[in-house]
């Protein structure tokens, strides 16, 4: 169950991606709701994600501690 939260997250925020608001918001709302490995996760998938979207370089801040 977990690990398909996760994977329907990802899928969420590349629907998202078009608005960076809408992004971070979502990227906001999934940190609440994974596990701590999951979240560890995200953010190698969303490095490697955003890469070629500067716009949403910003998003990164919400994965920091």
């Amino acid at each position: 169950m977990a690990r398909a939260m996760l994977e329907y997250t990802k899928t969420v925020l590349q629907k998202v991606s078009f608005d960076a608001t809408l992004f971070c918001k979502e990227l906001k709302k999934a940190i609440v709701n994974l596990l701590p490995v999951e979240i560890e996760e995200l953010k190698l998938w969303l490095q490697q994600f955003i890469t070629d979207k500067p716009e949403l370089q910003q998003s990164l801040i919400y994965l920091n501690p």
